[in-house]
Formats: structure tokens, sequence, C-alpha cells
């Protein structure tokens, strides 16, 4: 493990500095962030309007943070226990899931407005996006479901049994698939959209608490982030086999790629962030440390390199730590 404190740039707003992987990341600078110093969930990104949103857990809303003027530009209430944020640029149109009133909350990304509510399964949690059929993809951790919603209607049209909990669901654009994490079962379940039908369920060998998850479509690899054992499995969907495991961030949570850099990011409830480079099919640890505590949602800008962290308590408040690439200006 590469452990350092790295030089950090002050502002009027940075707080205090982060250890990170050595020689891989800076601290830019803290934002504080509004209302009470509890959970934060899920963060997605918006280039185009340098929107970044973030899901206020433990206070029941979303705060919307521009990243280039770099202060918080709304607050959107009652989303009750909000854990799951998509944003979907061709609709201008924010979703996220309330687990606390079992809905999907859509909003309107300009006005900042709830445009509608969508009533889904048990203990709704991460969202992904199949755009050729226009449908969301919730997956009900509790429930052992996934729901989907028609997002030009803003109507649920189905509901997919699974079994056991579920993870998280990542759109696979190669296959025009959508792929689910069964973290008690060990098993990436594949869906076809079209027909809502489950085409198969992969046993993912050494999987134990497979919840994080992202799809390299390109390379057609899935990066399932396993929470009770500290691993990222690579797994093969060309050969439906695991091709490597490493060791990662202590209760791995959610995962970020950097395309221009094909840096893969893993945020750990504990508060470390691994760092991955992935070339082509090869994927090479580059690093493992201490970010921030409860540091396990992260968001990356693909243009800009800055990564994004929520923190969830620094000095009795909520922060939004920012870094970026060592090698490069920030």
């Amino acid at each position: 493990m590469l452990r350092a404190f790295l030089f950090v740039l002050w502002f009027p707003l940075a707080c205090q500095s982060a250890e990170l992987p050595s020689g891989l990341l800076n601290s830019l600078l803290d934002v504080p962030l509004p209302g009470h110093p509890t959970r934060w969930d899920y963060v997605t990104f918006d280039p185009p309007s340098h929107q970044l949103f973030l899901a206020h857990l433990g206070d029941d809303t979303v705060v919307v943070f521009d990243t280039q003027k770099l202060h918080v530009i709304a607050t959107i209430p009652q989303v009750s226990q909000v854990h799951g944020v998509l944003y979907i640029p061709d609709l201008h149109r924010l979703y996220a899931s309330a687990t606390g009133t079992n809905e999907v909350v859509a909003i309107n990304s300009e006005t900042h407005q709830i445009v509608a509510r969508i009533p889904v399964g048990n203990h709704p949690d991460g969202l992904t996006y199949a755009p050729m059929e226009h449908e969301l993809f919730v997956s009900d951790e509790h429930g052992g479901t996934e729901t989907v919603i028609d997002v030009l209607s803003n109507t649920r049209t189905a509901t997919i049994p699974l079994q056991g909990q579920i993870g998280n669901s990542q759109y696979d654009s190669a296959s025009g698939h959508v792929f689910v994490n069964l973290q008690t079962l060990g098993q990436l379940a594949e869906i076809d959209p079209g027909s809502h039908q489950v085409l198969a369920r992969y046993p993912i060998k050494n999987a134990h608490g497979n919840h994080g998850l992202w799809i390299d479509s390109a390379h057609q690899l899935a990066f399932v982030a396993c929470s009770d054992d500290n691993t990222l499995i690579v797994f093969d969907l060309k050969s439906h086999r695991t091709s490597a495991m490493f060791p990662v961030a202590h209760d791995p949570d959610v995962l970020a790629y950097d395309s221009g850099l094909n840096w893969l990011y893993v945020a750990g409830e504990s508060g470390e962030v691994s760092l991955f480079q992935i070339h082509e099919r090869t994927v090479t640890p580059l690093g493992t440390a201490w970010l921030g505590p409860d540091a396990h949602s992260v968001a990356v800008d693909s243009t800009t390199h800055r990564a994004w962290f929520p923190l969830q308590n620094m000095k009795g408040r909520s922060l939004l730590r920012v870094t970026y690439p060592a090698t490069m200006p920030h």
C-alpha cells in the first residue's frame, strides 16, 4: 500500500489535507456543504452544465453543486433517504431513489423542481439507464427485484424478480443489456431491456458481498467491488469468468471512471480510495490510501480529471473534497 502526505493547495474554503495514493492525487480544496453532518451517498455529474448532484441521505435532500464556480446552487428537499442519483442528459432530468418512501423521484435539472414520483420495490438503491428503450432500471436492494421505469411517461413498466439482496446495476452499451449484482448469491445477472427477461446468472468466483459495479463496455470487462472481503474482481464478460482479483479500500462501495486517464476509482466506507489503471484488457493497481472520513462515494470529470468526494463529518460539518492528478495542473 502506498501512503504519503501530499502537497495541498489551500483556498479560503479548504480546511484539511488528505493522505492520498503517493504521487497520484493532490487535494485541491474542501468546500462546505449545506445541511447536517449526516450520511451522503451517490453522486452523478453533468459536464455540459457543470452540475454535480449529490445525494444527502441523512438530510433527505439532493444538493446541486456548480463544479465551475465551485459553490452550491440548489438544495432539493423531500427526497426521503435518498440513495442513488442518475442524470440523463437527453431529458435534462435527474432521477433519485428515495428509500424512505420506496419511490424514484424525477427532478428537472434546469429548474431543480420535482416533476414525478414513481413507486418502486423495497429499498431502491442503484440506478442505470438503457437509452434505446428509454428505461430506467432500479435495484430494489431488499426486495430482490429490479424495477423498470419508462422515463418518457415516468411510469413503472416491469418488476423483474432476481432473488437475494440486490447490488448495483450497470448498462453495457456493447450488448445493450443491463447487468445486476446479486450480492448475497455471488452472481451477476444479465437482463435484456427489450424483453425484461433475465438472460443469465453468472457465478462470480470468490465474490462475497458483490455490491459495487462498473462496466467497461469497450473491453467487455465488469469491475465488481466486494464489501465482505475488500476485493475488486475483474469479471470477463466474454468468457464469463473471473480474470483478476485485487485488494481494495476497506468496505468498497462506489466506483467511478475517468475515461481520459483510464483510471478507475474505488471508494470505501473506511474513507480510503483505491486507484487502478486500465489499458485495454489489462488492469494495474496504482495505490490505496485514506482520503477522508466516510469517503465512500465519488464522481469524476473526465475532462478536467477532478474527482469529487462528499465527506460526512469534518469537525462538525459536511464537506466536498476535490482532488486532481498530481502530474497535472489543477
